[in-house]
């Protein structure tokens, strides 16, 4: 199982990343200054680390570069509200090895915190292809849903939800749990996107796979 050093000082935002890859199968830290992360990320066994560029301190960019200064190769994917281009090249040319801007979507958060972990090889699990229950399987590959030996194409934004069903298989998920988890920590709370996405699931996987559980939200039988 992979552990990922968060490094975010806004309390609201770790919290949904460390949600999502408890869902996701990751383990996790949070911390909320730059010098504690320098610390944790040298004397720790991390396997990737989320760093914030505004933290209170030091910023994301002088951690990056004391890491990387005493040989610490672990991923790096540096998270900004800042956008402009000088910002991501001073991230990427400081040893970062992805950029995420604010706001992001977890589903683009966790494929590329799985691209980095495979490509380093960090963790044999990570590098899985695939994630099967109860006659399900979901290839990362192709990006394909198996059902009773057939292929089915999904969105990306059914290929996540599917994910998130299958990593809680027979817990009951809430809306908010699912918007959170798929679209993102700037998600609307009053939005019918969930309900919308399980019934295309429903039509491709199998109307009978994800229950309605009245008052509380769905689950993957």
């Amino acid at each position: 199982m992979s552990t990922v050093l968060i490094v975010e000082d806004e309390a609201r935002i770790a919290s949904f990343i460390a949600k999502g890859l408890k869902a996701a199968g990751f383990t996790s830290h949070q911390c909320a200054s730059g010098l504690e992360a320098v610390s944790l990320a040298v004397h720790g066994n991390f396997d990737l680390v989320l760093l914030d560029v505004g933290l209170p301190d030091i910023d994301g960019f002088e951690v990056l570069e004391r890491l990387r200064g005493q040989g610490v190769g672990v991923p790096v994917i540096m998270l900004t509200a800042r956008s402009s281009v000088e910002d991501r090249v001073a991230g990427l040319e400081g040893g970062a090895d992805d950029y995420m801007p604010k706001p992001f979507s977890f589903e683009e958060l966790l494929a590329r915190i799985r691209l980095r972990l495979r490509s380093d090889n960090h963790d044999a699990a990570s590098d899985s292809t695939q994630l099967s229950h109860n006659g399900l399987t979901l290839d990362y590959r192709t990006r394909k849903a198996g059902v009773e030996g057939k292929w089915v194409d999904l969105s990306a934004r059914e290929f996540a939800l599917a994910e998130t069903f299958l990593r809680n298989a027979g817990q009951v998920l809430s809306r908010e749990q699912l918007l959170s988890n798929v679209w993102g920590f700037d998600f609307d709370p009053g939005s019918n996107v969930v309900d919308v996405y399980v019934r295309y699931l429903r039509g491709k996987l199998g109307r009978d796979r994800f229950e309605t559980v009245r008052g509380m939200g769905y689950r993957l039988v």
